[in-house]
């Protein structure tokens, strides 16, 4: 399903806190026939300037050095109806999965000539999501994304509370108090932060347990619990 419904040209906005880029991004953007509705140095920024409003494709930089985490952000900006296209330096590859994780379309180095950015904005634009084989390749490669280390019990905690159960009875089933269960699980949430793979919610949890090969995938259990 496409994003951009409306008729008239793309709409984008611009994140980044260095006014030069917002500056390239916008005249590019313009030379393109798209419509630059708003740019901003920061996500809280961007809210308040489109308000209820949404545009088709938001560009949104990684490295805001706002506070704010990767997801926070990220959630934010599609929490406005609006597409989210990653623009980002090369070596910020657990912040590229978290942003990809927190629902991010896709990525764009900020290596790539401007017209490849005007291309993703594109696609980001028609609702699709962008395949660049460029950070599939660095993102398949970066270590710090191999399975986040649990131990035993932490991946018997995971598999029962993922697979739907409520925390009392995962504790139940394991004989544990339910307090030693809630510990396991902030462990558990520790970890995939530590490894740029954040999962503030039971279904995030289910994902990397599904990634992670602690739970079968929806395409080998159709009746996995969400």
């Amino acid at each position: 399903m496409g994003q951009a419904q409306h008729d008239g040209p793309t709409t984008v906005a611009i994140v980044d806190d260095h006014e030069a880029v917002r500056l390239g991004l916008r005249a590019a953007c313009r030379d393109a026939g798209y419509e630059v509705v708003t740019e901003a140095a920061g996500v809280p920024e961007l809210l308040d300037a489109l308000g209820l409003d949404r545009v088709d494709v938001v560009v949104l930089d990684l490295s805001l050095g706002d506070g704010r985490s990767v997801t926070d952000n990220v959630r934010a900006v599609l929490a406005t109806g609006s597409g989210v296209l990653v623009h980002s330096i090369a070596d910020r590859v657990a912040a590229v999965r978290e942003a990809l994780a927190a629902g991010a379309a896709g990525v764009i180095p900020k290596s790539s000539p401007m017209s490849a950015v005007i291309g993703a904005i594109a696609v980001v634009a028609r609702g699709d999501v962008l395949n660049n084989v460029e950070w599939a390749s660095a993102i398949e490669a970066d270590r710090d994304f191999a399975k986040a280390a649990l131990g035993r019990r932490e991946r018997d905690v995971l598999h029962l509370y993922a697979s739907g159960l409520p925390l009392k009875l995962v504790a139940q089933q394991l004989g544990i108090a339910h307090s030693t269960a809630r510990e396991y699980l902030d462990r558990i949430r520790q970890k995939y932060i530590e490894v740029g793979r954040p999962a503030p919610t039971k279904v995030d949890l289910l994902r990397r347990a599904v990634e992670d090969g602690i739970l079968p995938g929806l395409d080998e259990a159709g009746d996995a619990r969400r």
